[in-house]
């Protein structure tokens, strides 16, 4: 039999079982644990250098009322979250270590998911994903090598929903503040014949959110056919989302937030009355199909193998009412109109982002002793179209119905191979090492990209150690370096260079019964790190530039205590220094030498904690609070660039009806948010303009701000059959 491992959900514990024989208890059923073999490749555990974090399905749950997938991951070590709308529905943001979305590797069933060419993860486009997953596991750092782009400052891989032996069905309500409204049902056939099992999910969110006009409409679906038998295990699946969400990326000023919290400057212009007016249709509207096939086979005690199959189309646009433009932009000749030359207009635009991705991902898996070896690899394919339209103008001049004022395409394709080993040295020394070759070519030709044509050749090596003291210590060290091709939005600025990362790490991992203690540092060195600067471009996208020498040291903790037999405490702490090397920038027309200053998005100081009590069977209460410190919005260390630090605690309840009929159980759930009321201000933007109107060059400065909700609620109920 060939023997996979499972981490507890409560104390992180691994356990060798039998990937044939072992199953597992949930409420939707006996899970069949061969799927965790669909993550083997891109997942560790404790045997091996890598600093993680897991989550299951049963620890996400209760708070799992609607809100995105970053934000159920927010009480992670390290991990900074945020919503555009305030309230955890619609577009959602992850840092980790400092490090945004784009430098996180996020795979679903080892499928990359960011997005080719913007590194983005918009998961917006999969709403309620949460419910159709099995475990995640979020890798700091580094981390093992995995498809997609490159890691550089963590990695987080999805399992999608385990094959249920057993038949259920599942309905699922919750509201809450600011009109959210989240609906689902879900259901499994159960193991027919012992082999075949079919299931789904459908769901449905809505939410005004705290932003003003920031609604967001959500529709996502989940089908998966499966079959099993002794040897092998092939999965089918069907899942994507659309989502409606009026704009709120702009942000509002210092003066604003004081007085007016909730403003949303998006879709603002100025009526034929001279009177201040707000388009209804300033949306954001994209869908995102999914299809993955999945195949593994038992070839005997010690080989198996994995490929899978995968194809992704997106297609959608964002509209805009935009006041005074140029008819130069958009190819409009100037015309005469009561007897005066016209070449501007008021008009409605979409921004148009039509497409595919595919390929393939792949391994083979030997495991036999002490010696364990995955080689593997992937060849993936983005096609994009990129256009614009009018599809109103107060004077349209020469135009015609659907003329597009920019059209262009762009194409990258992404292959790697890597070989990984893990070896026992001895009953307590265990080699790691890891080597990936990826090679990537991109081509675009756009009016903000320029004419784009980049091959970059990457080798990415990793080596560790890991020494296992006795039964509840465990000591690692690792070195791994990754490589990152820059993304469509870095060349905006120029010709970006690719940057470079060397990471170590250091960990120690104590386990027993009641305590468990994580502890790591590490040292992350990069060259030419693509840092953001704190800016917006004109669709509300970060900007990046190269930096030279950076680096971010720090100490991170992460402790589960148990507390008799109904208190559990979970407190997580992530200390950092983040810092630009000499770095250089001109003000007031000057070059100026600012030294070391700290790297933009970086706060040294990250605090989580988590405290739960379940006085009785089926029934918990969880306080969950997290402390960000101060962090600078740009690279200069401006004081008009600190954005301050804040605090939130949240109060989560879940209680469980259980039967013996056709109604299995009930679950109640609640959700409140910021029970403090705090002034949470979570993100930001940061800019400088100069200006010679004078007769001498001056640098001024200004920042924007993303105020987040405060206290705020979600009830929940799940009816199981």
């Amino acid at each position: 039999m060939k023997t996979i491992f499972i981490t507890s959900a409560l104390l992180g514990l691994t356990l060798g079982v039998s990937a044939q024989d072992q199953e597992i208890d949930s409420l939707e059923g006996t899970k069949v644990v061969l799927d965790e073999v669909f993550v083997q490749a891109v997942r560790v555990t404790k045997s091996s250098p890598v600093t993680f974090s897991n989550l299951d399905k049963d620890e996400i749950a209760p708070r799992n009322l609607g809100q995105d997938i970053p934000v159920l991951l927010n009480f992670l070590p390290a991990v900074v979250t945020t919503s555009n709308a305030g309230a955890g529905v619609g577009y959602t943001g992850i840092r980790v270590r400092g490090s945004d979305a784009t430098r996180v590797n996020v795979t679903i069933n080892g499928i990359p998911y960011n997005d080719s060419e913007s590194h983005g993860t918009f998961w917006v486009n999969l709403p309620d994903f949460a419910s159709s997953t099995e475990s995640l596991q979020l890798q700091r750092g580094v981390g093992t090598s995995t498809n997609g782009a490159g890691a550089f400052g963590a990695s987080l891989n999805l399992l999608t929903d385990a094959v249920a032996k057993e038949a259920y069905g599942q309905v699922s309500s919750s509201i809450g503040s600011f009109n959210t409204l989240r609906n689902n049902i879900k259901f499994s056939t159960g193991l027919l014949n012992d082999h075949i099992e079919i299931s789904g999910r459908l769901s449905r969110i809505s939410s005004d959110g705290y932003i003003d006009r920031a609604f967001s409409d959500l529709d996502s679906y989940f089908l998966q056919a499966a079959y099993k038998d002794d040897n092998t295990l092939i999965k089918a699946l069907l899942f994507g989302g659309h989502e409606i969400t009026y704009q709120s990326w702009n942000g509002i000023d210092g003066q604003t937030l004081q007085n007016d919290r909730t403003f949303n400057t998006a879709g603002e212009y100025t009526g034929e009355d001279g009177f201040t007016q707000f388009y209804d249709n300033e949306v954001d509207n994209y869908k995102q199909d999914h299809a993955q096939l999945l195949w593994n086979e038992q070839l005997s005690d010690a080989w198996s193998t994995n490929i899978a199959f995968h194809f992704t189309h997106g297609r959608g646009y964002f509209e805009q009412y935009r006041e005074d433009e140029s008819f130069g932009e958009y190819g409009f000749e100037p015309l005469i109109f009561n007897d005066s030359l016209v070449n501007t207009t008021d008009l409605i635009r979409r921004r148009w982002l039509d497409n595919d991705f595919y390929g393939t991902v792949f391994s083979t898996n030997y495991s036999k002793d002490n010696l364990g070896l995955i080689f593997g690899g992937g060849l993936n394919r983005y096609e994009g179209a990129h256009f614009g339209e009018v599809i109103w103008a107060r004077f349209a001049s020469n135009s015609e119905i659907r003329d597009r004022y920019y059209d262009d395409d762009s194409k990258k394709t992404d292959f790697n191979v890597y070989a990984k080993a893990d070896y026992g040295l001895t009953e307590r020394w265990n080699l790691y090492a890891d080597l990936q070759y990826r090679t990537v070519a991109y081509t675009a030709n756009g009016e903000d990209t320029g004419l784009v044509d980049d091959t970059f050749n990457f080798f990415n090596p990793k080596a560790g150690l890991v020494y296992d003291l006795n039964a509840n210590n465990n000591f690692y060290f690792s070195y791994a370096v990754a490589n990152r091709e820059p993304n469509r939005n870095d060349y905006e600025s120029g010709s970006p260079k690719p940057e470079k990362l060397n990471d170590f790490e250091l960990g120690w991992r104590y386990v027993s019964p009641s305590f468990q203690l994580n502890a790591n540092t590490y040292y992350m060195r990069y060259k030419d790190q693509l840092v953001l600067t704190g800016e917006l471009n004109d669709v509300g996208a970060p900007l990046r530039e190269n930096v030279g020498d950076s680096f971010r040291a720090g100490l991170e903790l992460e402790a589960v205590v148990l507390i008799g037999e109904n208190f559990q405490w979970r407190p997580n702490a992530a200390f950092s220094t983040n810092k630009n090397i000499d770095f250089v920038f001109e003000r007031d027309g000057v070059l100026q030498d600012l030294g070391n200053t700290n790297i933009a998005y970086s706060p040294n100081v990250v605090l989580g904690n988590s405290i739960g009590y379940s006085p009785f069977e089926n029934f918990q209460v969880s306080a969950l609070s997290k402390y960000v410190g101060k962090q600078y919005l740009g690279n200069i260390d401006s004081k008009a660039s600190i954005l301050d630090a804040y605090s939130q605690t949240d109060l989560n309840l879940s209680y469980t009806l259980e039967f013996d009929k056709i109604i299995k159980s009930i679950n109640f759930s609640g959700l409140v948010n910021n029970i403090l009321d705090q002034d949470v201000v979570s993100d930001g933007y940061f800019f400088t303009f100069d200006d010679d109107s004078s007769g001498s060059v001056q640098t001024f400065e200004g920042a924007g701000y993303y105020p987040q909700a405060g206290i705020n609620f979600l009830l929940g109920a799940t009816v199981r059959f």
